[in-house]
């Protein structure tokens, strides 16, 4: 008996498994499959339950078991309602992390910039040298922020995680000689906020709408398609029906480019950080010592 139930503990485990292995396949093919193979599958079962609907009805009229208007019509009414209130749904799932992702670009670029500001009141040679590792770390940064998944995006994944535990160690380093300042707790704040939007920001690239949620949304829109294609009938049905496919087919294709972070035509904008870049740029260390030395009557 206790290996039987070991046995059957077991076997939940495995089938437990594969049922998440085969969410991790479908939340890839959602992420990174073409944009055109996913509204070919939309419109294509579409088309199959429009057909095997309109069949149903052709074979129902034949035999004479065709219901009354009104319960077609509450059908109708019942299933795109449905599929109207999961796609503002989905929809709203897929705003709200481009909001995030975007939001996190400004936050991020404005970490980065506090920081290379406060580097600044550093003393050599922690100043240069810090300096330096944030210069490089934004122009990986952007590199890194308009790339595509493939082997070069994990090679600069991997360059940034250098990247940062390298400023870490800077900052370990040149923290003996500021502790006695009264900005050292506000200097370690901005760095550590800047490696905390390093982590959030890949949070965020890999935070899609889940698989399950657009399995579920596909699987009603073939069922209203279906539905639509046995209530319809005649010539302005058809068209009716054929509209309404094409709506709701675009605005699914739509919330699954908007829930693509890099692959998708609709990204957040890379725009505060490019500016950030071209600023730190043209404002090397030497530019904050223009007044050094001076004194003021």
């Amino acid at each position: 008996m206790a290996d039987c139930g070991a046995r059957k503990s077991r076997l939940g485990r495995l089938k437990n498994g594969d049922y998440f292995m085969k969410i991790s396949a479908l939340d890839a093919w959602f992420a990174f499959a073409p944009l055109w193979m996913i509204g070919a599958t939309i419109f294509l079962g579409m088309i199959i339950t429009a057909v095997i609907g309109y069949s149903l009805r052709q074979r129902h009229a034949k035999e004479g078991e065709i219901t009354g208007d009104f319960q077609e019509g509450f059908m109708v009414s019942a299933v795109m309602g449905l599929l109207a209130l999961l796609v503002g749904f989905t929809f709203s799932l897929a705003i709200d992390r481009f909001d995030t992702r975007r939001d996190r670009v400004l936050v991020e670029a404005n970490a980065i910039g506090a920081t290379y500001l406060r580097t600044q009141l550093l003393d050599e040679p922690y100043r240069a040298r810090i300096s330096k590792l944030l210069v490089d770390y934004i122009d990986n940064r952007v590199t890194l922020g308009e790339s595509d998944p493939g082997p070069q995006q994990n090679i600069m994944l991997a360059k940034n995680d250098r990247q940062i535990h390298d400023l870490w160690s800077a900052t370990v380093a040149a923290f003996p000689s500021m502790k006695g300042y009264d900005f050292s707790s506000s200097y370690l704040e901005t760095m550590n906020l800047l490696i905390d939007m390093d982590a959030a920001r890949k949070v965020g690239r890999t935070s899609h709408v889940p698989a399950a949620v657009l399995v579920v949304l596909f699987s009603c829109q073939f069922i209203a398609a279906g539905v639509m294609a046995y209530v319809l009938v005649g010539r302005r049905g058809r068209q009716s029906a054929a509209l309404l496919f094409l709506l709701f087919g675009v605005s699914l294709m739509l919330v699954i480019d908007i829930d693509r972070p890099t692959s998708g035509s609709v990204t957040e904008s890379q725009e505060p950080i490019i500016r950030l870049q071209a600023s730190i740029h043209a404002q090397p260390p030497a530019t904050f010592d223009q007044f050094k030395g001076q004194i003021t009557p």
